[in-house]
């Protein structure tokens, strides 16, 4: 499933497949969550054109929503993440459900600034520190709870440990990247969350504070190693359960017609006469889908045909 490629001198792992690895460590006192999504963020690229800028910071988004779609218990459930700041690649927008279907976009998808201090890409210049991240997690029941926090730094990173912190009263360690080659191409993408359960001693607590701190570039290592093998060398040999989260939009032409269906007859027929023609874009996949002013009469005679 994986082999060994180069890219202009440097090893990395060509990933087939995203995976998640959950388990509780510590004593059963702090749960553990290692992922892979170089090839969601690889989809998320060939989807959206992402510039290396864009594609850092979206797909640090994918990678902390991924992880709290990994946590959504009942059928139905979603959620969605909005990271609204005041940088220059504009607002991030991510959704996903508990089947792991992970989709997002960027407002500015091309954006470029010169690297930071540190000689990395700006992530924190494109995301903004003036502005908030929001979660809103719809469990099926109707009932959405909404957390929004301030921006940390635009680090995302930093960022969702705060809105776990505050938000949700869950204090968490969290280490997430993603590593772009000169090409463009993710080379390594990912995180880390390790998360104290209610209860837990001060020592399970330091532990995973003290865990975090050693890994550096999360991104890096997932360049040369898969999210197991990560795990094994930082955790040791602990029962992990697996997911497999994929970058996958849920909509469709026929989902699009629904959605038209309930805008009505007046307006339905008011587009096409000012357009001559609906357009619908959706933005998670880029994908444009039109609808003749046929198509909107046989979209108002089937919605009739319900009532």
């Amino acid at each position: 499933m994986r082999g060994q490629a180069r890219q202009k001198g440097m090893t990395f792992m060509e990933k087939t497949e995203n995976t998640i690895l959950r388990a509780l460590i510590y004593g059963e006192e702090v749960s553990l969550c290692v992922l892979d999504t170089t090839k969601m963020i690889n989809d998320a690229i060939r989807v959206h054109g992402l510039s290396p800028l864009a594609a850092a910071a979206l797909g640090r988004t994918l990678t902390a929503a991924a992880y709290l779609c990994s946590s959504l218990k009942t059928e139905g459930s979603a959620l969605s993440v909005s990271v609204k700041g005041d940088g220059a690649g504009g607002a991030i927008y991510v959704s996903g459900d508990k089947a792991l279907h992970m989709r997002g976009y960027i407002e500015n998808p091309h954006v470029y600034l010169p690297p930071n201090a540190l000689g990395k890409l700006d992530v924190g210049g494109c995301v903004g520190k003036n502005g908030y991240l929001s979660v809103v997690r719809d469990d099926g029941e109707n009932r959405p709870f909404v957390g929004t926090t301030p921006l940390v730094s635009g680090e995302i990173g930093e960022d969702f440990a705060a809105y776990f912190a505050y938000s949700e009263q869950l204090p968490t360690a969290v280490a997430v990247g993603v590593k772009i080659g000169e090409t463009g191409e993710c080379l390594g993408a990912g995180g880390v969350f390790l998360q104290p359960l209610p209860g837990a001693s001060e020592e399970s607590v330091a532990k995973a504070e003290q865990a975090i701190q050693r890994f550096g570039s999360i991104s890096s290592l997932l360049q040369e190693m898969s999210a197991e093998a990560l795990a094994e060398k930082y955790f040791g040999n602990v029962k992990y359960y697996t997911l497999r989260p994929e970058y996958k939009c849920n909509c469709s032409r026929n989902y699009i017609e629904g959605i038209l269906a309930a805008m009505g007859e007046e307006e339905l027929r008011s587009i096409v006469r000012e357009e001559g023609k609906i357009s619908v874009h959706c933005h998670y996949c880029n994908t444009d889908y039109d609808f003749t002013a046929e198509d909107a009469e046989n979209i108002i005679a089937h919605a009739r045909q319900k009532e």
